[in-house]
């Protein structure tokens, strides 16, 4: 994703999947602690359901709205962590498998490692 978007605009917008289909907002946006870059967006799926975790890379905002290149269904069958504290390194790591993403390419931390850690940025002003 492009790194010169200031995390919390993210916040508020419309997310849609692969085919175009609205997934819902994007709720809180997850910060890595090492890098300070954007690597988690928790999209509000819907007004009585949970947030859903999606990767912000390979996802890319177009015209204020983010597409995630992933089913819908994929996305809210992903792991569900609750909202509005730190990814742990194993969360993350069940994320990236839930994805099937390239965890080489990464640096992620292993299981049980407290190196990587991912803070939110708060999803309101009240936060």
């Amino acid at each position: 994703m492009q790194t010169d978007i200031d995390p919390r605009s993210l916040i508020g917008r419309k997310a849609f999947d692969r085919h175009g289909t609205k997934i819902g907002t994007i709720d809180e946006v997850y910060l890595d602690d090492a890098t300070g870059e954007p690597e988690w967006a928790a999209i509000r799926t819907g007004l009585f359901s949970r947030d859903a975790f999606v990767p912000l890379e390979p996802s890319k905002l177009v015209d204020d709205v983010l597409h995630v290149p992933y089913e819908r269904r994929l996305i809210k069958d992903a792991p569900d962590f609750g909202v509005g504290r730190h990814l742990s390194p194993e969360q993350e790591l069940q994320l990236y498998h839930h994805y099937r993403l390239d965890i080489s390419a990464t640096d992620a931390a292993p299981a049980g490692s407290a190196d990587r850690d991912f803070g939110r940025i708060a999803g309101s002003p009240e936060d």
